[in-house]
């Protein structure tokens, strides 16, 4: 564990409680083109993926390119409505980070969402400048393909063996597995830690503090409003 130098993480469902905001999003969209609705557990099965991938997932009979724009623009709509108060941390997470940054650990982001979703959140958090690299769905590869991952850890000049991959969701483990790289669950997102296990992550946390006690780093006081 001590040879880690790179954490990477997912973003929703990982760092912040945003999936009660996409199944709904999706759920409104799908409604609005008059398409069959899905359960939640349906809709969570493909958080992580990116927007056209989840779609083409959920929805493989839909083929209309103008359905598809007005379901992707819908969705974006909504899901920007709801998030004109950026949707909340999860606990202990703002703490967790800055341990792991107090502990010399490089932090990374690799997301399903849009470059320019991914940077609003940021800001909203006031997190511009936090990470040292992130990588989006829609400049890269959509997991669970690794090229996102072989471009961060390019960019930080860190081997797989040195990186750890957290995420909620099986694209998140699969990814990391393709890119020889190691992953920890978190067990409170988008899939049930029954799934996770399928593939073999080296742990599967119930909060990030647990992630810092099994790399044996002290969480961070962190100031409300801070």
């Amino acid at each position: 564990m001590s040879d880690y130098r790179l954490l990477i993480f997912d973003w929703d469902g990982t760092l912040v409680d945003s999936i009660g905001r996409i199944v709904e999003s999706m759920r409104v969209a799908a409604g609005a083109c008059d398409l069959a609705p899905l359960g939640d557990e349906t809709i969570k099965g493909i958080i992580g993926l990116g927007l056209p991938e989840a779609i083409r997932t959920l929805y493989p009979d839909l083929h209309d390119v103008r359905l598809l724009d007005r379901f992707r623009r819908l969705y974006s709509e909504h899901y920007l409505t709801l998030e004109r108060e950026p949707s909340p941390l999860y606990t202990g997470v703002a703490e967790a980070l800055e341990g792991f940054r107090a502990a010399g650990y490089r932090l990374a982001v690799a997301t399903g969402k849009t470059r320019q979703g991914l940077d609003r959140v940021l800001a909203g958090h006031g997190w511009q400048e936090y990470f040292d690299v992130s990588r989006c769905a829609d400049e890269t590869a959509s997991k669970p393909d690794p090229r996102m991952l072989h471009e961060i850890l390019a960019h930080c000049r860190v081997s797989p063996r040195q990186a750890l991959m957290v995420g909620d969701s099986s694209f998140d483990l699969q990814m990391a597995r393709h890119a020889g790289m190691g992953s920890v669950a978190v067990s409170y997102g988008a899939q049930s830690p029954e799934a996770l296990r399928l593939h073999e992550p080296r742990l599967i946390i119930d909060d990030l503090g647990e992630l810092c006690a099994w790399l044996g780093v002290r969480p961070a006081q962190v100031v409300a409003g801070g």
